[in-house]
């Protein structure tokens, strides 16, 4: 789920920075290029874990600051296809949820994209009818699963889990 990922990049500093430390001022334009996006390839930046080394300070021609070849290393949020992640239901609307991972918030699922037989109640809120005519409704604040495949609430796989060991404790 979380990578670091090595990163060189030639990096312009706005005069106004170099009256910081180089470490800092170099650390704070990073995290302003790159935290909170998604970099193609590697996924959503969430820190700049450490800084490998700076080289050069040279002022370009035409430029009016210094630029550094930096090497440093990113904590990226890259989820592996076919992994499940929880996260809280933090609101909905007419058009689907909205999912916070804790560490991200911006997470919206479309009602067309969400596990078959999901559909608004007369209340607003989603829920999932079951092939025994059940209505399980997801409501705020529920922890629940984010898959292709749309495992659902963490809740129905304890209510699962629990009608298969009394199942099975029949059987016996």
């Amino acid at each position: 789920m979380f990578v670091l990922s090595q990163i060189e990049h030639n990096l312009p500093m706005p005069p106004h920075l170099l009256s910081r430390p180089l470490v800092d001022a170099i650390k704070a334009e990073l995290e302003r290029l790159f935290l909170d996006k998604v970099v193609a390839n590697l996924g959503l930046c969430v820190s700049i874990y450490d800084i490998r080394s700076v080289e050069g300070g040279f002022i370009f021609p035409g430029e009016g600051c210094s630029t550094y070849k930096v090497s440093f290393r990113l904590l990226m949020f890259r989820p592996f296809v076919g992994e499940v992640l929880v996260g809280k239901i933090s609101g909905y609307d007419e058009k689907g949820l909205h999912v916070s991972l804790d560490f991200f918030s911006d997470i919206s699922i479309p009602g067309h994209l969400m596990q078959y037989g999901t559909a608004r109640a007369l209340d607003g809120r989603w829920m999932l009818k079951t092939e025994d005519g059940d209505e399980l409704y997801l409501d705020l604040d529920d922890e629940g699963s984010i898959k292709g495949d749309g495992l659902g609430l963490l809740a129905w796989w304890a209510a699962d889990e629990e009608e298969g060991e009394a199942e099975a404790e029949a059987e016996e």
